[in-house]
């Protein structure tokens, strides 16, 4: 999705405590008033639990 940046991943993300699972991650983007792009491709990502933010990268930008 290239209309989606690894800094607006990150700033939605910020504050986030791993491991996570896709749930935490999209509550974690609302709450930090990420655009709705954001928030509905963590909420559409395949895996359920994330280690780190590495893995979330990875998962969103490599989909």
């Amino acid at each position: 999705m290239a209309d989606l940046s690894p800094i607006d991943l990150q700033k939605a993300l910020n504050g986030m405590d791993y491991p996570a699972d896709k749930k935490s991650l999209v509550d974690c983007a609302r709450k930090n008033k990420a655009d709705d792009k954001v928030v509905s491709r963590l909420g559409g990502l395949k895996e359920n639990s994330f280690d780190g933010p590495n893995e979330v990268q990875k998962a969103v930008f490599n989909s």
